[in-house]
């Protein structure tokens, strides 16, 4: 049955039907169909370009687009045939094709010029500019332009040009230093994100952009929550494969954090499987965090296979792969590695993920002048940055060296503050790292009943995460101070674990016995590590099998 003039055909509906229901890979196959039996309109070449991005068929997306700018001038609808040539350069742009990405951005600018009443795509036009002069560290010049962006998007209601311009101002807030500021900029932007009122690809594009810069920044918290919002709505496009693949690598780099590490590492695998192919970038980022996890649990020749692939797909495999050479027991390598890599970087944001593998692989080497340097520095960003986690970074860095000077009072201070931040963020790796540390402080001061206690609690964590680089080195260290680990637990120890197996909480034990809570975390800690366990349920069930109660 044919469709009465000016109404679309049945394949055309079901397109546009599935295209609403943002079943990508169904409709790109219905307006592929259609476009057979009937050449496609502008607005439909349009949808079908999307459709076509989203299912992961860029060089399909960009063939429709480049149709539909030519429908659109055809149709006398400059405008949208502007923002065709804009989103064409834009996408050549971030598969490094600059000669035709400068084409398209070129031929936009040419034909707008023709336009006299203001329209969103003169501001559209404008990002790429705030991108140039943000690279070229014209911080000032790229938010005026970003600012005019904004504006221009608010006039002409156009809510994808708002949102692109004031993450943009966000991210040169960040840049700049002023992470506050940045940040209350990026939240805005994801508002809009959250809320629906963009449109999937700059939806997409946003998710992943804000996320990059939170992380850049070390905002964790806030990661988190819009990763989780990038999950879900991933999870309602099931068949989309655009942006699914760094959404998983995201989730992959917080359950690496939260000490999940056979999670995160299936999750990078997934991303692999899923960007292969589609987006380099976002496998070369999965590669990269498998190649973490695989280094963190000692599996070097897995870890140095996954920096390589990280490294072919176009990304800089460090300071991982500096970081595997030091635990390979190759210094050498890693200082030269690290070395270069920090000399060739100057971006500060860039700087803050590099130097706290520079100072350890120079304390590692014997140099500590030069990880006293580096570590000033690191501690002169985090203060720039004014975000807890970076702080806490420069921190454990800054007692690491202290220590190595033999100045442990020093290195306490700094790593309780460490420890704090830590914990808030749920970082256990991070927290028994820290330990480790306090642990060697207490035995430069004579402490070795703290040395064992903060040693056996961060030994019984890397086994618990299974870091057996960690396990070996803190063996090799624990010596006298390790306490005997199948050893008899005192009279107040066995008071408290009657209390545990109870199912008290600390606090109500410490009500009980008359004394502090503090006094209880440290009998627990006491009675976790001579009994070999990580937590309550364990203790009482090693308790029972021992026959202590």
């Amino acid at each position: 049955m044919e469709a009465a003039p000016g109404e679309p055909g049945p394949q055309l509906a079901r397109a546009r039907n599935l295209y609403d229901q943002r079943a990508w890979t169904d409709a790109r196959q219905a307006f592929l169909r259609a476009d057979e039996k009937s050449p496609l309109g502008a607005e439909d070449l349009d949808r079908f370009a999307v459709a076509s991005y989203l299912a992961g068929r860029d060089d399909d997306y960009l063939a429709a687009l480049a149709r539909a700018h030519q429908a659109y001038l055809k149709a006398g609808h400059v405008p949208r045939a502007v923002r065709c040539a804009f989103w064409l350069g834009f996408r050549l742009l971030m598969r490094a094709e600059a000669g035709r990405a400068t084409g398209w951005l070129s031929r936009a600018g040419r034909l707008l010029e023709q336009e006299t009443c203001e329209c969103a795509e003169s501001g559209l036009l404008l990002l790429p500019v705030v991108e140039q002069r943000l690279e070229s560290g014209e911080f000032e010049a790229a938010y005026a332009a970003a600012t005019e962006a904004a504006a221009i998007g608010e006039r002409c209601r156009d809510a994808d040009l708002v949102a692109c311009a004031r993450h943009q101002q966000g991210r040169i807030r960040l840049e700049q230093g002023q992470v506050e500021k940045g940040l209350a900029l990026l939240d805005e932007t994801m508002i809009a994100v959250v809320g629906g009122e963009l449109s999937p690809l700059v939806t997409g594009l946003m998710y992943c952009s804000v996320i990059a810069a939170c992380q850049q920044v070390y905002a964790i918290d806030r990661s988190r929550e819009w990763i989780s919002a990038l999950a879900q709505w991933c999870e309602g496009q099931p068949d989309m494969v655009a942006f699914a693949g760094v959404c998983q690598v995201h989730r992959a780099e917080i359950l690496q954090i939260q000490g999940a590490w056979s999670d995160a590492i299936e999750q990078a695998r997934r991303a692999c499987a899923r960007s292969q192919g589609v987006d380099p970038r976002a496998t070369a980022a999965a590669f990269y965090q498998q190649a973490e996890v695989h280094r963190l649990q000692g599996e070097f020749a897995e870890a140095e296979e996954a920096y390589l692939n990280a490294s072919q797909q176009g990304l800089e495999p460090q300071p991982g792969l500096a970081l595997l050479r030091l635990a390979q027991g190759r210094p050498e390598a890693a200082a030269a590695a690290i070395h270069r890599v920090c000399d060739s970087t100057t971006n500060r944001v860039k700087r803050m993920g590099l130097l706290p593998a520079y100072v350890e692989i120079m304390l590692a080497a014997g140099d500590v002048e030069e990880a006293g340097i580096a570590c000033r520095e690191l501690d002169e960003i985090a203060r720039a940055l004014d975000s807890g986690v970076p702080g806490a970074i420069a921190a454990q860095a800054g007692a690491a060296v202290r220590l190595a000077e033999g100045n442990a009072q020093a290195a306490l201070g700094l790593l309780r503050r460490a420890v704090d931040m830590w914990r808030r963020i749920d970082a256990p790796y991070a927290v028994a790292r820290a330990r480790e540390l306090i642990g060697l402080a207490c035995r430069a001061l004579g402490d070795e009943e703290g040395a064992a206690l903060e040693l056996g609690a961060a030994r019984l964590e890397f086994e618990r995460l299974g870091a057996r680089p960690d396990l070996a080195r803190i063996d090799s260290v624990s010596g006298s101070a390790t306490l005997n680990r199948g050893g008899p637990l005192t009279a107040r120890e066995m008071q408290v674990l009657r209390l545990v197996a109870g199912g008290e909480t600390n606090k109500s034990i410490a009500a009980k016995l008359c004394l502090s809570e503090k006094t209880i975390d440290r009998h627990v800690s006491n009675i976790f590590v001579k009994l070999r366990v990580s937590s309550r349920a364990a203790a009482t069930a090693a308790a029972y099998q021992r026959k202590l109660i």
